[in-house]
């Protein structure tokens, strides 16, 4: 048994009820089931290339053999999709990356749509996520025949839906204000980025060619762990009691991979009533051998937590300041009298946050300096971890966007408690959606400077082979000057960055939760990207990273900025304060971040550019007087610089 599973009561529950299961269940149709997945994992539709195995079912594949919301069915020789009550065609499936490359129904035959309702495409983003090799363009149809339109690019007719007019496949700004006022219809579709290139560069092919080749999403359920059910030669399937995926062994379900050592050949030869009683026998002994050894585990980790102070093992995190010390890791100690007389007793009015850890308080050194004071919450085992962990890092670290640590108390002292420098006006996150934004709101050139000097202070961390793990704007501060400083490490991580980092339970704050992090226990400093892309959302749009008012969708701002960056709806994402429209260079700006906050939003994380290609794409946005911003503003991922200003109008995005 692998030693975290002990760690977790969820773990534990779910060892405990796939055993009874295993037990129970064993037998002809446990055996029936995992060969029906096994043997159905290659299915396919008609003379069709493409194979059904996990997370998709149908067309003779069962149900529980993937995942619910994952069904395919076979038209003659096309399997086909419902994605949000749309019906696309699979033109490609690649398991290795998670991706498929699909075309609405529509577009399969056609540039121009039959004569059924028509939609904008739109993705179920708890399921699915576009790849960064997708670009959104749009369709409008039902167009008068115009002499000042016989310039316009990408003209084509559908006649049988709209006889004797015009219909226009449109990828920049120049002709949407005019067409918006004069067609019936207009459509958001999403295409693949290589035949658009080709359609734009070359001319040689079609806009119906364009939209026939689709377009490209990945999957973001499961990553990961169904790769390590298969490795083991087991089939992923979906476990409708649990709602999560298990692993299908020959022997029974398990809860990630199949046992290799131990051969478990059911028993044919015992009744079902025989089989009951053997397994709620085997189970119970189980799990009375587990709640001891959990009992156990408990009670050594209470007893070397109440010992943590007055160890003297040479450990890291069991060797504490001591009074007759006068610094510990270079930083001043403090005694409680001191810190308990800058704070007056800490007095409530001296509250200036409360986080996960513990309370923050502003006080007055003996020496008038000012300072902020966290008090960590009763000195718990976890607690005790978080105060080491932030005062290591803190001083090993110089940067002028991250925030000073002064001090700590000493370890004979009832609470724990570290001293940072006071910074004075507030959080970003109470600067673009609290208090401070109701009496002014960040003109977009401040905001600008934040994401840049916020960028920098990550790159200064990831340089030294530091990840944050909870970068929002409620940790990053602002001085009088409006100049960031960036706070809060009780979570960051220390070690290589060109190891992975497995976490037994994924921690960070909603909304900013790298998804493949939460979903694979995988931490790298790529994380700190998807969270920092959340941030650049906040700092374009003044909405909060989550907010439940919003639909269901777009309860997350990523999803909500994914969706309104592909359907070019600047008016719904950007915050009317900046001047969005009337200012030219601010209009320029606000869409090349914009760009850079679908590539850092990206759901895995080999998409997403480093926070060092991040910082020089800002800092080049910045410095640009004139931007023309394009389709290819931020290039794929490969090494090359991610920010790219490409002057060429035809690439253009709209700015409507």
């Amino acid at each position: 048994m692998h030693p975290n599973l002990l760690r977790s009561p969820l773990s534990l529950f779910l060892v405990i009820f796939l055993t009874l299961y295993n037990n129970v269940y064993s037998g002809d149709y446990l055996d029936s089931r995992y060969e029906m997945c096994m043997s159905n994992s290659s299915s396919t539709c008609g003379t069709s290339h493409l194979k059904i195995a996990y997370p998709f079912w149908g067309n003779g594949r069962p149900e529980y053999c993937g995942h619910p919301n994952f069904n395919l069915s076979c038209d003659g020789n096309t399997l086909k999709i419902n994605i949000m009550s749309q019906v696309y065609n699979m033109i490609d499936i690649n398991y290795n990356t998670s991706t498929l490359r699909i075309v609405h129904e529509e577009f399969s035959r056609s540039e121009c749509p039959g004569l059924g309702e028509l939609h904008n495409t739109t993705l179920d983003l708890a399921l699915f996520n576009y790849t960064s090799n997708v670009r959104n363009v749009s369709l409008y149809y039902d167009c008068p025949k115009l002499k000042p339109l016989e310039g316009a690019p990408f003209t084509f007719s559908c006649e049988q839906r709209y006889p004797n007019r015009l219909s226009f496949f449109v990828i920049t700004d120049r002709w949407e204000h005019e067409l918006g006022k004069i067609c019936g219809m207009k459509l958001y579709v999403p295409v693949y980025k290589d035949a658009l290139n080709d359609l734009i560069s070359h001319h040689s092919s079609g806009v119906g060619d364009v939209l026939k080749t689709g377009f490209e999403v990945r999957w973001v359920i499961d990553q990961g762990q169904c790769q390590d059910c298969t490795l083991s030669g087991g089939a992923c399937v979906y476990n409708m009691t649990l709602s999560r995926s298990t692993c299908f062994c020959s022997s029974g379900l398990y809860p990630t991979v199949c046992p290799q050592s131990i051969d478990h050949t059911p028993s044919k030869g015992l009744s079902l009533e025989a089989k009951v009683g053997i397994g709620i026998g085997v189970a119970s002994g189980f799990l009375l051998v587990v709640i001891t050894l959990f009992v156990f585990v408990r009670g050594k980790q209470h007893y070397h937590s109440s010992s943590f102070f007055t160890s003297r093992k040479t450990s890291q995190l069991s060797i504490a300041p001591d009074e007759e010390q006068s610094s510990y890791f270079g930083a001043q100690l403090f005694t409680y009298n001191e810190l308990l007389q800058a704070t007056n007793n800490f007095e409530p009015s001296k509250e200036l946050g409360k986080g996960g850890f513990g309370t923050v308080y502003h006080g007055v050194l003996q020496n008038g300096r000012e300072v902020a004071i966290k008090l960590f919450y009763q000195k718990q085992n976890k607690h005790v971890a978080q105060f080491m962990n932030e005062l290591e890092i803190l001083t090993r670290l110089d940067h002028k966007h991250l925030v000073k640590l002064y001090g700590c108390t000493t370890r004979r002292i009832p609470e724990l408690m570290l001293v940072y420098e006071y910074i004075p006006n507030g959080t970003v996150a109470d600067h673009l959606h609290g208090q401070q934004a109701k009496v002014r709101s960040l003109p977009w050139p401040i905001r600008l400077r934040i994401a840049i000097e916020t960028a920098s202070a990550l790159v200064y961390l990831h340089s030294s082979d530091i990840i944050h793990r909870d970068v929002k704007t409620k940790n990053i501060l602002l001085d009088n000057n409006y100049s960031v400083k960036v706070v809060d490490f009780g979570l960051s991580r220390l070690f290589p960055l060109d190891a992975s980092h497995v976490s037994t339970m994924p921690q960070g704050s909603p909304g900013y939760l790298d998804p493949e992090y939460q979903q694979c226990y995988q931490l790298t400093n790529k994380s700190d990207v998807y969270s920092f892309g959340v941030v650049l959302a906040e700092l374009i749009s003044a909405k909060p990273a989550v907010d439940r008012n919003r639909t269901r969708q777009e309860i997350n701002l990523s999803s909500l900025a994914i969706n309104k960056i592909l359907k070019h709806a600047w008016i719904e994402l950007i915050d009317p304060k900046l001047g969005f429209k009337k200012n030219s260079k601010v209009t320029e700006e606000v869409i090349a971040v914009a760009d850079l906050i679908f590539q850092c939003l990206q759901a895995t994380s080999e998409t997403r550019p480093s926070m060092e290609d991040v910082l020089k794409c800002l800092t080049r946005i910045q410095d640009e007087k004139s931007i023309n911003v394009s389709d290819d503003l931020i290039s794929s991922v490969n090494g090359s610089e991610v920010c790219e200003i490409n002057k060429a109008e035809s690439t253009q995005i709209d700015s409507s």
